[in-house]
């Protein structure tokens, strides 16, 4: 038989359900991880977007937050917290006025890759009176933002360093690269390579004079193993607070540490072998895994998963042996728990199996 979740009749249908216990758990063990390590815990805001759990993670220890984008940083400082990293390279002259209105108001450190933003960052700090801080972005793998660890990001620094304005005062890097590995030592090997490549770069920097107070990376995956890393002084992991199939299935967290599930309605079983969910692309998102097939797995049974996508409509794959029949609900646990938070205005917060608070996506749509 299917998955009947009649503890929750009351819940309508698609929701996305965070079971707080599991929340609240997952925000202990990785800022107890952080001080265990001796360093500062910036989690990244773009996972949750939620006011309430930035203030439970700064309430646990960490030290700020790290966002994507300015409209992220205006939610937060409009919310009273005052310690924001800008991991995106600032372009434009709108996007300076912004940021000038919110160093009014916060501390912001922005991150950047190249000189013609730190010279736009660098105009902003003299008619401000003030040195931006900056921290120095590298590529050690994952070939998105930052030029190569060592000579080639070091001379870029030593370029930066001398515009007035502006103050390079660390290096940052994304290991995302980590979620192709799927055993222990690939990702530890990840975590070490995310670390190395920054230290490299400041030895050089050392060298020539330049002090470089921060090294900060980030990646849920390698912020597992920060306590064997030398030298690092900050991460900032993102998806832990929810946890997925992508963290799941390359065994960094344990089906327990998956405080995010998609509550969905079975509308239709129309052939033998499949079902239909009232929950589409617009619920789950279409963010695939490269590990498990589909788009979302039944929680506790990755036999049954979400093959195919409509905008509100799921087929999902069931094998033999199961009988799901229309009107009865499953739990769906999605692949990747950032793009699901910013598809709502909120979630539905749950302590067992009672309903306690909705959890607003306070940041929803702030890609500027």
């Amino acid at each position: 038989m299917g998955e009947i979740d009649a503890a929750v009749p009351e819940l309508d249908t698609p929701v996305v359900v965070v079971d707080l216990d599991v929340l609240d758990r997952n925000l202990r063990r990785t800022a107890e991880l952080a001080r265990n390590a001796n360093v500062k815990l910036r989690p990244h805001f773009k996972t949750h977007k939620s006011v309430w759990i930035a203030k439970e993670q700064i309430k646990y220890g960490a030290c700020g937050l790290t966002v994507a984008k300015l409209g992220e940083a205006e939610v937060l400082v409009d919310a009273g917290i005052e310690d924001i990293l800008v991991a995106y390279p600032i372009v434009g002259k709108l996007k300076l006025a912004r940021l000038a209105k919110l160093l009014e108001r916060a501390r912001v450190i922005v991150g950047i890759d190249n000189l013609p933003c730190a010279e736009g960052l660098s105009e902003l700090g003299q008619s401000l009176n003030k040195r931006i801080e900056l921290y120095v972005d590298v590529n050690t793998g994952l070939n998105r933002c930052g030029k190569e660890p060592g000579e080639e990001t070091a001379a870029l620094v030593k370029e930066i360093a001398k515009l007035p304005g502006v103050e390079v005062i660390g290096l940052m890097t994304h290991g995302g690269y980590a979620y192709g590995q799927t055993t222990l030592e690939g990702l530890r090997a990840a975590a070490r390579q995310e670390a190395e490549g920054l230290i490299l770069t400041k030895r050089l920097l050392e060298k020539a004079g330049i002090e470089i107070r921060e090294i900060s990376v980030g990646s849920t995956p390698t912020s597992k193993f920060i306590e064997e890393l030398d030298g690092v002084t900050e991460i900032r992991p993102g998806a832990y607070v929810f946890g997925d199939i992508s963290q799941l299935a390359i065994g960094v967290i344990s089906p327990e540490e998956c405080a995010m599930h998609v509550l969905t309605t079975v509308v239709s079983a129309p052939r033998k072998g499949a079902i239909i969910v009232d929950a589409g692309s617009k619920t789950l998102s279409s963010d695939a895994s490269p590990h498990w097939p589909g788009f979302g797995t039944q929680k506790d049974n990755r036999d049954v998963y979400v093959e195919r996508l409509s905008e509100e409509h799921a087929n999902v794959r069931v094998p033999d042996g199961y009988n799901f029949q229309v009107g009865e609900r499953i739990k769906l646990l999605p692949n990747h728990c950032c793009a699901v938070t910013n598809l709502h205005d909120r979630l539905q917060g749950m302590r067992g199996d009672n309903p306690e608070r909705l959890i607003a996506v306070d940041a929803r749509g702030q890609i500027r």
